[in-house]
């Protein structure tokens, strides 16, 4: 079985993206040996073992993250607008440095995580176009 299928159907991680930023950063074993590629087949036995590459439910947070080492913008507090939401990274990240609120915004469907979209902090504003957005979509 691939191992990234296999990461995923273990529950190590959530999906196989998560998995292959795992394997490509060096951090998932099978049977002892690191593994090079997601793609690579393991026995359904073997013996895992795996770190997350990072913490965030995206990338779009290590980004984020990263910019505001440069940049320092003060989140704590305030209410913010995260455009093209996708999986949240954005968001968890303004969550974390204690935005208030968080409107999530996305053009898509279901595609904020799970764990984001349940904290009421986090208005989801899926199915919403940002050239739509009035101050009836925005609350605050």
């Amino acid at each position: 079985m691939r191992i990234d299928q296999l990461l995923v159907a273990r529950g190590v991680f959530d999906s196989r993206a998560r998995a292959r930023a795992a394997i490509e950063a060096g951090l998932v074993k099978a049977d002892g040996r690191t593994v090079a590629k997601p793609s690579e087949k393991v026995a359904e036995d073997a013996v895992i073992e795996a770190e997350a590459a990072h913490r965030w439910v995206g990338r779009g947070a290590l980004k984020l993250e990263r910019a505001l080492e440069l940049w320092p913008v003060a989140v704590e507090g305030r209410v913010v607008l995260d455009v093209g939401a996708s999986t949240g990274g954005f968001t968890e990240v303004c969550l974390d440095r204690g935005a208030a609120r968080v409107f999530a915004v996305d053009v898509g469907t279901g595609q904020l995580h799970p764990s984001v979209a349940a904290v009421p902090r986090v208005a989801n504003r899926e199915k919403t176009d940002a050239r739509d957005l009035t101050p009836a979509i925005i609350t605050e």
